[in-house]
């Protein structure tokens, strides 16, 4: 059974090599690409203020690149912010933080709610200030959950989430190839990814059928899930707790041992 593995390219290759060396074919799709936000006046602003906050969340490595980067761009240390707590949303962004020798908590399960359920957060008081390094549309959830929480809020979005030129460009050469297959696996790590391929699949409702979904947490199965009862779509879906290699080649054997 065909895999896509819709992951940004530079998170991608791990899997993808793994998959292939156990017989699974691939097909590399990324559904998102990240690029970071030029430095701004507003920015220069947010950045002042982290020296207030307690807390920083980090969503994703993107994050962690242009956060440092900018970090730098305004003329901030890292010895300055000795006072922060950090938190990574998974196990590969808290290794990237580690690199700047900057150890952070990380949840059980690698979602909004995941972190939201963490010993840190859930200690807090209102008032507290928790600054955000994210993308363009990431993590409202736990934003607006910590908001009415009395928590004060630093935004920081560092960079845009879009759909790939060349995945568009690729599409009518990917299209005959999915006709072709009986079924294929795919992994949804986000709702932007979800919604990314629904618009790349405008009017190929067949294809998306043929579709066995894994979607990471319990939030994202819950909009997978309302658009295949909206849409009176006929598909399988099933929720990952993680992202890592090993629980994605589990759901594959467990998928083609079905079929």
């Amino acid at each position: 059974m065909l895999f896509i593995n819709t992951r940004p390219q530079d998170r991608a290759e791990k899997l993808s090599h793994t998959l292939r060396m156990a017989q699974v074919p691939v097909l590399d799709l990324p559904l998102l690409e990240l690029v970071a936000r030029p430095w701004s006046v507003a920015l220069a602003e947010l950045y002042q203020q982290l020296l207030a906050a307690q807390v920083i969340v980090v969503v994703s490595p993107t994050a962690v690149q242009v956060g440092m980067d900018y970090l730098r761009q305004a003329e901030i240390s890292l010895d300055e912010l000795q006072q922060i707590q950090w938190i990574a949303v998974g196990e590969t962004t808290a290794q990237a933080l580690a690199a700047y020798g900057i150890a952070a908590e990380i949840p059980l399960v690698e979602t909004s709610e995941g972190m939201l359920q963490l010993p840190m957060l859930k200690s807090m008081n209102a008032g507290t200030c928790i600054a955000f390094w994210r993308g363009e549309g990431g993590r409202p959830f736990m934003m607006d959950q910590l908001k009415q929480q009395g928590m004060h809020i630093l935004n920081f979005i560092l960079y845009e989430r879009r759909c790939p030129l060349l995945t568009q460009q690729n599409l009518s050469n990917i299209l005959p190839l999915l006709e072709q297959e009986q079924q294929y696996a795919m992994v949804v790590s986000s709702e932007a990814s979800w919604l990314n391929w629904i618009k790349l699949m405008q009017g190929q409702n067949a294809i998306i059928a043929k579709g066995h979904y894994f979607v990471l947490g319990e939030r994202l199965y819950q909009v997978v899930s309302d658009y295949k009862k909206n849409q009176f779509a006929c598909f399988n879906v099933t929720r990952l707790p993680d992202l890592k290699t090993d629980s994605i080649l589990q759901q594959i054997v467990v998928v083609q041992g079905n079929t």
